[in-house]
């Protein structure tokens, strides 16, 4: 929950600017984001008040249940049914903080989206470095062939979908509870979070598993809550801060590079180039000065001794001097 000293407003500045600099001053930074972030695109969470988890299902059974493997197995129709009206969301937009990350990665800071949502949106905003832990509802597959579907067929069809081609099930390529996570996402995931200067968790409560353990692979503890409501890494994080997802993302990302910064660059690599240009003709000119005091120092050429100096006699003489 909002703290009262969230209410501050001289607090909340302090902790924007706070990030602002975090962020400047970092260059690997792993974003971890589950369905607050997605919130603002007209997405519900789960675990909110208004979340999925705490709203009616429309079915006699609990929202939580209807989300796992054997409900699906064995109630196709009812999973369906709730599916459809709950889970998939086509028309749903990017928000303020998908286009953020997508400016932090084209600065070429963000190394890593590691997404608990399945909605696309980040893809959509155009990220290009997102870990889907839970899958996606845009993709879907038949249980037997394995042909593939895009979620307008699943939403087209009534009650359960089918292959056109086989007849088999037609399930959405997501991970439901009693499921495993995909092992390569899991451990890419990992990878990513070990390499980070900085890690950004956001619009998550942090009680989903595996998520909810990847900051301990953290070698430090650069970390920033980003959650209107509290969560088990808020008092072990550098920074906190109980708001809007997309607010906190827009006003902490710039919205182009500075052109300070970039003159700042330029200016650098030209300097870098000159003095390796300079470094090179002083090197060579070096080199030309040393190659001519080693010829100068050269010992002379020895003359011909007397002994070697005399030709020896003609074969025509050595006749003449035998005959006599």
């Amino acid at each position: 929950m909002e703290t009262r000293i969230d209410r501050f407003g001289s607090v909340r500045e302090d902790k924007i600017k706070q990030l602002k600099e975090l962020i400047a001053e970092s260059n690997n930074i792993v974003f971890l984001g589950g369905a607050g972030v997605s919130t603002e695109s007209g997405i519900p969470d789960f675990r909110s008040g208004a979340g999925i988890y705490n709203t009616e299902s429309g079915t006699k059974y609990r929202p939580i249940d209807i989300i796992a493997h054997d409900f699906f197995i064995e109630h196709p129709e009812d999973f369906y049914d709730f599916y459809k009206r709950k889970l998939i969301y086509p028309d749903a937009r990017p928000n303020k903080a998908h286009k953020a990350l997508v400016r932090l990665e084209r600065q070429g800071k963000l190394k890593a989206i590691i997404t608990q949502n399945i909605d696309n949106l980040h893809q959509e905003a155009g990220s290009k470095c997102v870990i889907e832990l839970h899958g996606s509802v845009f993709r879907n597959y038949c249980m037997d062939c394995g042909k593939k579907f895009n979620i307008e067929y699943i939403a087209a069809q009534e009650g359960v979908p089918h292959c056109d081609r086989c007849g088999g099930i037609v399930r959405p390529d997501i991970v439901l509870y009693e499921e495993n996570l995909e092992h390569e996402n899991v451990d890419n995931a990992i990878k990513a979070v070990k390499k980070c200067d900085l890690m950004i968790i956001a619009g998550t409560s942090l009680t989903v598993y595996p998520a909810a353990t990847f900051a301990q692979f953290l070698k430090h503890d650069r970390i920033v809550i980003i959650n209107k409501s509290s969560t088990y890494m808020d008092l072990k994080a550098l920074l906190t801060i109980h708001d809007n997802v997309g607010d906190v993302l827009d006003k902490c990302v710039p919205k182009r590079v500075s052109r300070k910064n970039s003159v700042s660059k330029s200016s650098s690599k030209k300097t870098t180039a000159r003095k390796t240009a300079s470094n090179t003709t002083t090197a060579k000119k070096e080199t030309a000065k040393a190659d001519s005091k080693t010829s100068s120092k050269k010992a002379p050429a020895k003359k011909p001794s007397a002994a070697a100096s005399k030709k020896p006699a003609s074969s025509k003489a050595k006749k003449d001097e035998s005959k006599s």
